[in-house]
């Protein structure tokens, strides 16, 4: 029996999830904090990732200690601290700010598919990494990264594409991660060996 199944997450010990969906095929490594996020099919995270009010496409490789969506603190008001918006723990007879919470969760990040998120990297809230796209250990990403682009630095910014664009955009068109799970497995000594032009050649016509 597989470790992974469709029927259900695989989640490890001391994870917290909530208000979250996730797909088939997907893990959740220690230690890792899910809110307000959806997250698809074969997508994983290693160890105490973060991830928070996201959009997370299919095959997402999300590495240890990465921040996905990381919140803010009101710095245009006189004071920035908990107290403004989780006053019930301050003052438990006062109710917490959730317009505040409302507007936190409204600024989505969204990853695409086969998308690979680096060790320590941080990708800050309304940020789009597109699809096949590479973010560098340690990189934090202000801005969209464009499909099947690799970034890297503070802040982020290009260092070459994984794929010449014309590759890119075929790879784009014959979206494998919308395979069945059998056409999956059917392939797997083909995704193994062959380099991105010549699985298209393969498998453009079939």
């Amino acid at each position: 029996m597989p470790r992974l199944t469709q029927a259900e997450p695989f989640i490890h010990p001391d994870c917290e999830v909530s208000n979250c969906t996730l797909g088939a095929y997907t893990e959740l490594g220690k230690g890792t904090r899910l809110l307000n996020t959806d997250f698809g099919d074969y997508s994983y995270t290693d160890r105490y990732a973060d991830v928070a009010n996201a959009e997370v496409g299919k095959f997402a490789n999300i590495a240890a200690f990465s921040r996905i969506g990381p919140t803010a603190h009101p710095m245009e008001l006189a004071s920035m601290h908990h107290m403004l918006y989780r006053s019930d723990d301050y003052w438990g007879d006062t109710p917490r700010w959730d317009d505040f919470f409302e507007k936190r969760a409204a600024r989505r990040v969204v990853l695409g598919h086969d998308t690979w998120i680096g060790a320590q990297a941080c990708v800050m809230p309304e940020v789009t990494i597109g699809t096949g796209a590479v973010v560098a250990a340690g990189a934090v990403v202000t801005k969209d990264v464009a499909p099947y682009m690799i970034v890297a630095g503070v802040p982020a910014v290009p260092l070459r594409e994984r794929f010449p664009r014309d590759i890119a955009d075929r790879m784009m068109a014959l979206a494998w991660w919308d395979w069945d799970h059998a056409a999956l497995f059917a392939a797997l000594e083909d995704f193994r060996s062959l380099q991105g032009a010549a699985f298209l050649e393969k498998y453009e016509q079939a």
